[in-house]
């Protein structure tokens, strides 16, 4: 898909959430998800468009550090769960270890959507798309809305603008300044 040719032909979209509150071994949260995405183009997955970066309160613990977040579209031949693999092969790059639930972490990297595949709970890959919660979540939705404000949630159909504006998780969800 050539997303700077025609954003509306959003069928195809492949969506990850980007996120953060510890800036690992870089000078700063952002840098370290600037490098995630860099690896991520590394391991040969094309960002198409990205969203300013956003920050939002730490969920569900508000006294963690706040969170950076951002939302991209990618592109690649790869099907869900090997797409999701290179996502946690590049978290793990970054030290992140998945055994404490929503702890502060360096990175974070969440399949939003592989374009309209829906499928539930699969095997030991642990993939539900499109992500089960995303569409509660406004630093999901709010920089998702911003780079493909009509991008169609695959089961819901709802667009990612009027998403944004209902979700009810992270309301106070705001860009920064780049």
């Amino acid at each position: 898909m050539d997303m700077d040719r025609d954003m509306d032909d959003l069928d195809g979209a492949v969506v990850v959430a980007v996120g953060g509150n510890l800036p690992g071994a870089h000078d700063s949260v952002q840098a370290g998800l600037m490098a995630a995405l860099d690896r991520l183009e590394a391991e040969g997955l094309a960002i198409v468009a990205r969203s300013s970066w956003w920050t939002s309160r730490a969920w569900p613990d508000p006294t963690d550090p706040p969170f950076v977040n951002a939302a991209i579209l990618i592109r690649t031949n790869l099907d869900p769960a090997s797409t999701l693999a290179v996502l946690h092969r590049v978290e793990a790059a970054f030290g992140r270890r998945r055994s404490d639930f929503n702890a502060p972490r360096a990175l974070d990297l969440d399949l939003i959507a592989h374009g309209r595949t829906v499928m539930g709970q699969c095997g030991s890959v642990g993939l539900t798309l499109p992500h089960p919660r995303a569409h509660e979540r406004a630093f999901v939705m709010g920089p998702l809305a911003q780079i493909a404000p009509t991008w169609r949630h695959p089961t819901l159909g709802s667009t990612a603008a009027h998403l944004a504006k209902t979700a009810p998780v992270g309301a106070d969800a705001r860009p920064l300044i780049d």
